[in-house]
């Protein structure tokens, strides 16, 4: 360190890395430790789902490759041990695989399937206890919240996905902290994570898989510089409010917006992981005030196709780029992938089936013609009300074929700090997740592994979420 950093004020990432390295677990409010655990394990519910497609059974046969049957890290629902980096990023793509994951609004961020990954394989093999592992998952989230949400939206629209760039960071603190890294040792794998951080929206154009590979990627980053850190090799400083720093670097002319204050605001003292919003919809976050805003016009008037002239969805203006362009790819999904990041393909399901789950996301209803066909006359404008990034509002509006006009705002997105599941909601989408692919008693089983986690260590925890066999 020179002479002028020693003296200079604390950077973001130095008081991060003072953050992670001090806070006492024990001094976690009892709340917030018990909604980790509920994100966990709906996280955990959408894992075991995952390993029911194809994208799961590709990624691992690829995974095992890199791994080269050397691993012993469990993976989450598979019948697989990896290497340490490779479980961090097969277990992050079961977690986000489905979009089904939970999300945190102003950090626009899937933290959740970033942080736990590096929390159980960072924690596992480093024999620390199931309380440490739920202690450090929550530093990573409230890190990569309030950095996420610094950007207010930003990333989006430069094509970067804040839970791959973000998440790198989050987990670094994950890592970090499972390995009793110093805040000095910290605040320097923050600066290598820097370039190391990645994440592409140009999955958007084709319906691509590799956002799927997003969070873990983050996890397997985040382990990548707490490991250089550690043995002295050097990083920057000003990681985050340099010159050619992350919010620099990567916002572009939207770095004029952002608030940096927001990286640091209230740690320990005020809890963003109580802000995080567990999905009642297994698509992106952004559709789903339209989802439900159709599902509601469909239970209200019993509409049906013929009876629709035309359908207007009023979104904000910050989440056009990926949910409703190019239009043709929106109207006409290309794959499930496509589907869960098309509005017109998610109004007109819900329009037409009253709701939109995962079954909307199979080969048959992604060629059902009355659909298709309906997604066609569904278009989309700028909501000029609002209220973006706090809440993902939607608004659908119907002009039936006898001149009607319906409509149904949702401002406030189920699931939102807002308006939130419940603990009993999350326990019942965890059990109708596993379940897919395992009997009720199993799920049983892992609902209270999970549930019950600060009472084992972390390496028990891994092996009892892996699949039996």
């Amino acid at each position: 360190m020179t002479a002028s950093s020693s003296t200079a004020s604390p950077t973001i990432a130095e008081r991060l890395a003072e953050f992670t390295a001090t806070q006492d677990g024990a001094a976690i409010p009892a709340p917030v430790r018990e909604r980790a655990r509920y994100l966990i394990l709906d996280a955990v519910g959408i894992a075991y789902a995952s390993t029911h497609y194809e994208f799961a059974q590709r990624a691992l046969s690829a995974v095992r490759d890199l791994s080269a049957g050397l691993g012993q890290v469990p993976v989450i629902g598979l019948p697989a041990r990896l290497q340490l980096r490779d479980a961090m990023l097969m277990n992050g793509i079961l977690i986000h695989g489905l979009d089904y994951d939970d999300t945190h609004s102003a950090g626009v961020i899937h933290a959740t399937s970033a942080c736990l990954p590096a929390a159980l394989g960072a924690g596992a093999q480093a024999g620390r206890s199931g309380a440490d592992l739920l202690t450090a998952y929550i530093i990573g989230m409230e890190a990569g919240t309030r950095l996420g949400a610094v950007a207010k939206g930003g990333f989006h629209q430069v094509g970067f996905h804040p839970t791959g760039l973000i998440g790198a960071f989050a987990t670094t603190l994950v890592c970090g902290r499972l390995y009793d890294l110093s805040a000095p040792q910290l605040a320097m794998a923050q600066g290598i994570t820097l370039s190391t951080a990645s994440g592409s929206m140009e999955f958007l154009n084709d319906g691509a898989w590799t956002k799927r590979m997003h969070p873990g990627w983050a996890a397997a980053a985040g382990l990548t510089s707490v490991t250089l850190a550690r043995h002295g090799f050097v990083g920057p400083r000003a990681t985050y409010e340099g010159r050619f720093g992350l919010f620099q670097s990567h916002l572009g002319r939207w770095a004029e917006g952002m608030d940096m204050a927001l990286a640091t605001a209230g740690l320990g003292t005020q809890w963003e992981l109580m802000n995080v919003a567990v999905k009642p919809i297994p698509a992106c976050h952004f559709t789903h005030a339209c989802a439900d805003a159709a599902a509601h016009l469909r239970a209200q008037h019993g509409l049906t196709a013929p009876q629709i002239r035309s359908v207007r969805a009023l979104v904000p203006q910050e989440v056009v780029k990926t949910v409703c362009e190019p239009v043709a790819t929106k109207k006409r999904p290309q794959n499930s992938y496509d589907a869960q990041f098309s509005i017109p393909y998610i109004v007109a399901t819900a329009l037409l089936r009253g709701s939109f789950g995962l079954e909307h996301l199979e080969d048959a209803a992604l060629a059902d013609p009355e659909v298709l066909e309906l997604a066609q006359r569904v278009e989309y404008e700028v909501d000029p009300n609002s209220p973006f990034p706090k809440y993902y509002s939607g608004e659908v509006i119907v002009t039936t074929t006898d001149g009607r006009e319906l409509r149904e705002r949702q401002e406030v997105n189920r699931g939102s700090a807002d308006r939130p599941l419940s603990a009993a909601d999350i326990e019942q989408k965890f059990m109708e997740n596993a379940r897919l692919v395992v009997s009720p008693q199993r799920a049983a089983q892992l609902r209270d592994l999970v549930l019950g986690m600060e009472a084992l260590d972390a390496r028990q925890l891994a092996e009892g979420l892996a699949a039996r066999g």
